[in-house]
């Protein structure tokens, strides 16, 4: 590592799109956090089962070839990280163990060359289960990076509720909750310190307390936190709210793993399209099938030659439950199962991929620049979601909106999101960039991807510190 920091230290940093790597087989998630050191809702959270923050800026994905086994890569655009957020904390915890046994854990941040701007090495993690390893935060009109190295020993729960993750909330609950109502009393042990200053409770005390109780410990270091002078900042803008987008069901990604050839079942997924992700280790030729309840083969969802495939296709879930698809690949592979709302969303920025893929479009009338940089086939398809009522079906897209061989330049005209822009086969490198965007009709600009609900988020992040 070329510039190493002791816990403590800080350094600025460019405010460009920045690479995090994080090392040593931990589980990975980031928390975009205000002044007050707190998200503003559970949508505030990057984990695997929601890697992307609705604003575009933060990213999670795993390590690519040529990282080190174990490494998570945050992408964190500090150039678009909305105003609201003054700080980006990245998150290790482990599900078996503790973070002294995950060996050589460390940060390392590269800048857009690829070059290593700081890096940071925990040398005395201990009993801890989770633990805030870094954070990026605003400085002076541009973004540092701290070595924290805070650990809890009661877990993601205790990481959570110290920066405002309800862990129980029912949203249903807090939205009939009535202003007079008083929040329930917090526990004894908590009530007779102060909430802002009282030693975390361990994770067995945390299990022990009931969802009220984990409420209001929340509320009463929130209300704590918010009289202490230092926590005076004026309130986050309010973020506009997500499409009411329909289409495709919603649910927590699934992962399956494996190498070469094989057959894979995945159980339990609601009924209607679904993206599939591929990434294969390895060379020679990719098939990708779905398969009916007479295991017999439908259309190819992937049909290619490209050495260490990659990319993302949608397959259809039946009424019962059970995706099943043929794979033919050489070296190993990993199938994510993902839901339409997860779709990568189409801005102004250029944005860079590899392989087929699937896109959300969600403002007004724009038009969208392909740069196809491969020599083999290009074809894309445009569904119209507006107005679309039907979550088990996509709405039929009409022929090709592009349908082209070898590298080009291709530019589309889209209607008025929400638009899904399929690109069924891209055998090789492209990139897409919007202009010409017009505002929404309706008023507003949804500004990101459709995000799962809050609080399947974040049970979802925190299901490790309840098993």
């Amino acid at each position: 590592m070329l510039r190493g920091l002791v816990k403590g230290d800080n350094a600025f940093v460019p405010t460009a799109a920045l690479r995090v790597a994080v090392r040593s087989g931990v589980d990975v998630a980031a928390l975009l956090v205000t002044e007050q050191g707190r998200v503003r809702g559970d949508a505030d959270i990057v984990f695997d089962g929601a890697p992307a923050h609705v604003s575009g800026a933060v990213r999670l994905s795993p390590g690519a070839d040529g990282d080190e086994e174990g490494t998570v890569r945050l992408d964190a655009d500090l150039a678009a990280v909305e105003e609201g957020i003054a700080r980006v904390l990245v998150v290790a915890s482990t599900e078996e163990g503790t973070l002294r046994d995950a060996r050589g854990l460390s940060v390392e941040v590269f800048g857009p060359d690829g070059g290593t701007v700081v890096a940071y090495e925990v040398t005395d993690a201990g009993s801890e289960t989770a633990m805030v390893v870094a954070e990026l935060y605003r400085r002076s009109g541009g973004w540092k990076f701290r070595a924290v190295g805070q650990g809890y020993a009661d877990g993601l729960t205790g990481l959570a509720v110290d920066h405002g993750v309800d862990p129980d909330e029912d949203p249903q609950e807090a939205a009939e909750r009535t202003p007079d109502q008083a929040p329930p009393a917090v526990p004894a042990q908590a009530a007779e310190e102060d909430p802002a200053r009282a030693p975390r409770l361990t994770r067995d005390q945390l299990l022990d307390m009931t969802p009220d109780q984990i409420r209001a410990l929340a509320q009463a270091r929130t209300q704590a936190r918010a009289q202490a002078p230092s926590a005076a900042a004026p309130p986050p803008a309010a973020r506009p709210d997500p499409s009411a987008w329909t289409c495709g069901p919603v649910f927590e990604p699934r992962t399956v793993t494996g190498r070469d050839n094989d057959v894979i079942t995945v159980k339990g997924l609601p009924h209607g399209p679904v993206m599939v992700g591929l990434a294969v280790k390895g060379g020679g030729y990719t098939g990708l099938w779905p398969l009916d309840d007479s295991n017999a083969k439908g259309r190819p969802l992937v049909n290619s030659t490209e050495d260490g495939f990659r990319g993302r296709v949608i397959a259809s879930v039946p009424e019962h439950g059970r995706l099943r698809l043929r794979l033919e690949a050489s070296g190993t592979w990993e199938v994510r199962v993902l839901p339409l709302a997860e779709a990568r969303r189409l801005s102004e920025d250029r944005l860079e991929s590899w392989g087929p893929d699937v896109l959300l479009h969600t403002g007004g009338t724009a038009d969208v620049t392909f740069r196809f940089k491969g020599g083999g086939n290009f074809i894309g398809h445009l569904y119209r979601l507006a107005g679309h009522l039907d979550p088990t079906a996509l709405p039929d897209p009409g022929r090709a909106a592009v349908n082209e061989i070898g590298a080009r330049k291709e530019t589309l005209p889209l209607p008025e999101g929400p638009v899904l822009v399929r690109l069924s086969v891209a055998d090789g490198p492209w990139d897409a960039r919007l202009k010409d965007v017009r505002p929404h009709s309706g008023g507003r600009d949804v500004g990101g991807p459709v995000k799962l609900p809050a609080a399947r988020r974040a049970r979802g992040w925190l299901r490790r510190a309840k098993d």
